[in-house]
């Protein structure tokens, strides 16, 4: 024998039903006697959340749970023994926890919510950042870069007279070649600096034509050099690391001159 109990929805609001609300079990009788209640009265005097809950948030859900699963235990027996008054009142207490729950929910999604926004903005902030710091970066080696090479051109002239120099100097007496001596060791320490620094000369003689390297500055006709070759250096040309400061003032042979082949009417002379 099937026996069904529904609850009166004005007493329960959060429920809903669609069936009509039937005999409390109290008053049915089984087999021509009374259904006795199996289980008292349930005890609805306990708590669903305290007031001063513990700090350690482990323990303080654990305690919730007991609390909810004590509920659910007094509603069944409520059900059970038809007490309609104990019915409403814990259906009454699980809409509050229903609407509790509801409110909590709300909270954990805006702070969700609020914490996806913060992250996406950290995020955001810490990739501007990085950006920044490597724009900055990029800006500070250049202008090294560009001061270094403004140092360097300006540099070049004195080069070139150390150079002019030495081509000139003559050596005739023991104190000429003492100075000599020390101008060329001022020299070489002048130079060391400047290899330190990544300055090098531009090769010229015996190479090809470069034209992101060399300047030519005339071209001559060579029966031993081949054509685009380099045949003698006007000017020294200096880089700075890859990049050329000053390109080298060149001559670049043209190869052997070839001579024109006379025509046959040309080899034919007129008799006389």
């Amino acid at each position: 024998m099937a026996i069904s109990f529904v609850i009166d929805p004005s007493i329960a609001p959060c429920f809903s039903f669609s069936s009509p609300r039937t005999i409390p079990l109290r008053n049915l009788h089984f087999h021509g006697r009374p259904i006795s209640p199996l289980i008292s009265k349930p005890n609805l005097r306990f708590p669903i959340f305290s007031a001063h809950q513990s700090n350690n948030s482990e323990e303080a859900n654990s305690k919730q749970q007991a609390d909810v699963n004590t509920l659910i235990r007094s509603y069944k027996q409520a059900l059970f023994n038809g007490d309609e008054t104990s019915v409403a009142q814990i259906e009454t207490m699980f809409c509050k926890i229903e609407k509790e729950k509801n409110k909590m929910d709300q909270k954990v999604l805006s702070l969700s919510m609020k914490i996806a926004s913060e992250k996406e903005t950290k995020i955001r902030l810490q990739a501007d950042f990085d950006n920044t710091r490597k724009k900055l970066g990029k800006d500070r080696l250049s202008t090294e870069s560009n001061a270094k090479v403004q140092i360097m051109k300006s540099l070049l002239p004195i080069i070139d007279s150390f150079e002019r120099a030495k081509l000139q100097v003559r050596v005739d007496t023991e104190k000429e070649k003492k100075i000599d001596t020390s101008y060329q060791g001022i020299y070489r320490q002048f130079v060391e600096v400047l290899r330190h620094l990544r300055l090098s000369a531009i090769a010229t003689v015996g190479k090809p034509f470069d034209p992101l390297l060399h300047e030519a500055i005339s071209r001559e006709e060579s029966e031993v050099v081949k054509a685009g070759i380099i045949t003698e250096e006007l000017k020294r040309g200096f880089v700075l690391g890859d990049r050329v400061l000053r390109p080298a003032k060149v001559k670049v042979s043209l190869g052997p001159v070839k001579k024109k082949t006379p025509s046959p009417a040309e080899e034919i002379t007129p008799s006389s």
